[in-house]
């Protein structure tokens, strides 16, 4: 499964390219992407703040910022249910 689109992190409109899967180990579902390079986000992470709130579509979910990549960009995790509807996925999935 996977989403890239747009999305909502602390107030700021990003773009974001996620995927997850469940993983047998802990029974969870796993996701995790990166965030198109957004200045106020990148500062969000340079400041020590790791733990936010993805917004896609009117769904929200915990995330966890990891390290802005070379090009200005961000990882971000997540653990439980993905952050994009399954509708939204269907969307990308007929748009491709």
């Amino acid at each position: 499964m996977s989403y890239h689109g747009p999305a909502r992190l602390a107030g700021t409109p990003v773009r974001v390219h996620l995927s997850g899967r469940w993983e047998p180990v802990d029974g969870r579902y796993h996701w995790r992407g990166r965030i198109e390079p957004e200045p106020k986000v990148a500062r969000l992470v340079r400041s020590g703040r790791r733990d936010v709130e993805l917004r896609v579509a009117g769904r929200t979910s915990p995330a966890r910022l990891a390290e802005v990549d070379p090009w200005g960009g961000v990882r971000i995790t997540g653990v439980g249910d993905p952050p994009w509807p399954a509708e939204a996925e269907r969307e990308h999935a007929d748009a491709e």
